[in-house]
């Protein structure tokens, strides 16, 4: 029986992720969102690297400094370092923070570079994140959202339960189960103790130092405080896992 000839092995670079938080209206937690998401690259060992688009608050900035970057959306060559960051290296999560009303200057980026083609060429996939509060104008926004991109990208829904907890208006605008049509995942998070939050962000501690520093530089949380932080951060890791972002 003659010598088997070795197949060769078709090796592919692993895919990058360019994570998009938006959601377009101020107050419904796009920041927190992202904070959430680089603690659980961090967390998890994800490489990753942040973009801040908020020129006076800027969250990833003020919390995640060592992994983030401002970046004006009102200058191409800006927004480009995006994509080539995530061109760069391969696998990566590229994390964009996006401040409210930068919605049109994104597209206009995107309509013009050919971004979405640069990604399907590249092997790069981009989530848009639509942070949501139960009011009626994220429900707008987001049929405005499907209606621009359609199926060119992947769609997380994030239902904000620190902005209001009921969102019947968004299940019966019909606009969900089109989302999901078009494959959008949906995620949930929870309310945490309003306490909890002003402490950390009276500290601008990121939440592990918040769970995990007891000592007088720390965001000063208690015991119990601690403790609903870490079932918040638990449920948050577990609706995020199911993304694999």
């Amino acid at each position: 029986m003659g010598a088997m000839q070795d197949v060769p092995t078709l090796v592919t670079d692993p895919v990058s992720k360019i994570h998009l938080i938006g959601g377009e209206k101020g107050g419904v937690g796009k920041s927190m969102v992202s904070r959430l998401l680089a603690q659980y690259f961090i967390d998890h060992e994800l490489p990753f690297t942040g973009y801040d688009t908020d020129r006076s608050h800027g969250s990833l900035m003020r919390f995640y400094a060592d992994h983030a970057s401002p970046v004006l959306v009102e200058r191409f060559e800006a927004l480009d370092r995006v994509v080539e960051s995530a061109v760069e290296r391969p696998g990566s999560r590229v994390l964009v923070d996006l401040a409210a009303q930068t919605h049109d200057p994104l597209v206009k980026w995107m309509d013009e570079s050919g971004v979405l083609d640069m990604a399907d060429l590249s092997g790069i996939s981009i989530h848009y994140w639509h942070v949501m509060d139960n009011g009626r104008d994220s429900v707008d926004l987001l049929t405005r959202l499907l209606d621009r991109f359609g199926q060119r990208v992947h769609y997380v829904l994030v239902k904000n339960q620190l902005r209001g907890d009921d969102f019947g208006q968004l299940e019966r605008s019909g606009q969900l189960e089109r989302a999901r049509g078009l494959g959008a995942h949906v995620v949930e998070v929870r309310r945490l103790h309003e306490a909890v939050m002003q402490k950390i962000d009276a500290r601008n501690a990121s939440f592990w130092a918040a769970k995990n520093v007891t000592t007088i530089d720390g965001p000063g949380l208690g015991m119990m405080e601690r403790q609903r932080l870490k079932l918040w951060l638990s449920h948050a890791y577990a609706e995020l896992a199911t993304v694999e972002p």
